[in-house]
């Protein structure tokens, strides 16, 4: 039993309140502290990544109590691959935060940001349902801390918007939990999938119950239709690295239905056979055209980027709803990328809102400092979420396309695809001829007496190597991802076949003679 496995968990858990009760009168600390736990996490996911990589499935049982009486956390490779993934944007993010100042706007941000680390982390290695449900609310109670950094009337009622739909979310997660427990007799996810699958059909009603509750949970976590409608308002209001971040909170939902719903509720269990798609797929294709429409008529750049997420969202749940090995490939590697594409976008934004004086509102403008290399990081971002080439979302699109190719899903999967993609390519691209184009115009035609300096307002400071280098490096993961598309997929591919298989994860966890 390796210790690594609650590192994760641990380091983030330690570190948050030592820099909430010592280091919140000290910036310098404060940031020296939390950059310092960032980069240990980041070196334990890329150890616990090789360790996963061995195929086997690893089980840290917590005081040595044995599953399922035991709180256990499990590590394979799609844990591993999560962990990695979190660990990765949740360095670029600081960097970007403490580069811009914003982490100064109030005293608890780092202390938060750990605390969501040790969330999110915990989220992705637990193998029990209820300490799932724990882990959802530490990253609520986290988010909702960063989601109203920095004070304000609007970013206090979208944060009161989000608390009031993830309690919604936790009561119903907790009624799901109740009845698998009346139910089963536990909530230890591996007890559970054996239990499950000795349920007669013509007894299965509640446990039908409990899996669609578990769906419509962990559906508003990833911003599905018809509850996507908190995401655009939340993250077009929150700080910007805040809203980057929480490119991998939805994730947190998807990961949840993969797990749950192929381990407990999967497509061969009797008891709910083909329940989770059903509802899936065409909630999916609604998400998807939602964000495409809102990306194509956002009147802001915030907005904007926020619907984009909500149609990557929608991409990403088609795949995963198809309950396949290779859909599911293709849906983690699509995960990876959009994970990258969101947050490069929303730390571009703030670059470009913050020295423009109409803020993010789309309209022609005088050519803000450094329009080229904004103009570029955007056109970068753009393509990425579009699903243009050469970046990895193309390769992710191609992949999902593929993968949607049964005669049930075909027509309206490749529909809503192609035609989100072309609707988020019109909107992407009239935001930027709006924001770096026509400005540019705007600025080479301005009259003579515009040209002189303005008393009133402040000179716009160009952004430092720091400030841009965090947006360069999630644009840099896209382009790897794309060069290593190969290994990339033969690990993901590697994990879904795993995932699918979950003889081994319950032998793992319970002991072989109740993997058997």
């Amino acid at each position: 039993m390796s210790h690594w496995i609650i590192a994760p968990v641990v380091l983030p858990a330690l570190l948050a309140p030592l820099i909430a009760f010592v280091m919140r009168h000290d910036i310098t600390l404060a940031r020296a502290a939390s950059f310092a736990g960032t980069l240990a996490l980041v070196a334990i996911a890329v150890g616990l990544t090789v360790l996963a990589g061995d195929g086997g499935t690893h089980v840290y049982a917590l005081g040595d109590w044995p599953a399922p009486f035991g709180i256990v956390l499990v590590l394979d490779r799609l844990s591993a691959m999560m962990v990695l993934l979190t660990a990765v944007l949740a360095l670029i993010v600081q960097t970007h935060a403490a580069a811009t100042g914003w982490d100064a706007r109030g005293r608890h941000f780092h202390a938060l940001f750990q605390f969501q680390l040790m969330g999110i982390c915990g989220a992705f290695l637990t193998g029990d349902a209820f300490n799932l449900f724990v882990f959802f609310e530490v990253l609520l109670i986290a988010s909702y801390g960063l989601m109203i950094h920095g004070g304000g009337k609007v970013r206090l009622q979208a944060g009161l918007q989000y608390v009031v739909m993830n309690l919604a979310g936790s009561t119903l997660f907790l009624f799901a939990l109740g009845t698998i427990y009346a139910t089963t007799g536990t909530l230890n996810i591996a007890d559970l999938a054996v239990k499950v699958r000795e349920i007669p059909v013509d007894d299965a009603a509640l446990i039908r119950v409990a899996a669609m509750l578990l769906m419509i949970v962990f559906a508003i976590k990833a911003a599905l239709f018809p509850i996507q409608f908190w995401l655009p308002a939340t993250y077009a209001n929150a700080p910007a690295p805040v809203a980057a971040l929480f490119a991998i909170m939805t994730k947190v939902g998807a990961y949840a239905i993969l797990r749950i719903h192929t381990v407990v509720f999967g497509p061969d269990v009797p008891a709910t056979a083909g329940l989770p798609g059903t509802w899936l797929f065409p909630a999916a294709v609604a998400t998807l055209a939602i964000g495409a429409v809102g990306v194509l008529g956002a009147r802001r750049l915030m907005p904007m980027i926020a619907f984009s997420v909500v149609a990557s969202m929608g991409t990403l749940m088609l795949a995963v709803a198809a309950f396949t090995p290779w859909a599911t490939t293709a849906a983690l590697y699509y995960l990876i990328h959009s994970t990258f594409a969101g947050a490069a976008l929303f730390l571009m934004a703030d670059l470009v809102v913050s020295r423009r004086p109409e803020g993010d509102r789309l309209s022609t403008a005088p050519a803000t400092v450094q329009n080229g290399l904004f103009a570029a990081l955007f056109f970068a971002g753009a393509l990425a979420m579009a699903g243009m080439p050469p970046l990895s979302g193309f390769l992710g699109k191609l992949m999902i396309l593929d993968a949607l190719r049964d005669p049930s899903l075909i027509v309206a999967g490749w529909t809503a695809i192609l035609a989100g993609s072309l609707l988020i390519i019109v909107g992407l691209a009239r935001a930027g001829s709006i924001l770096f184009w026509k400005s540019t115009a705007v600025a080479a035609h301005r009259p003579p007496e515009d040209d002189c300096e303005d008393p009133v307002r402040p000179e716009i400071r160009p952004a430092g190597p720091l400030e841009v280098a965090p947006t360069m490096a999630a644009i840099a993961a896209l382009a790897l991802l794309s060069i290593f598309a190969g290994p990339v997929t033969d690990y993901l591919e590697a994990a879904s076949v795993q995932l699918f298989q979950p003889d081994d994860y319950i032998a793992a966890v319970l002991g072989p003679q109740k993997g058997e």
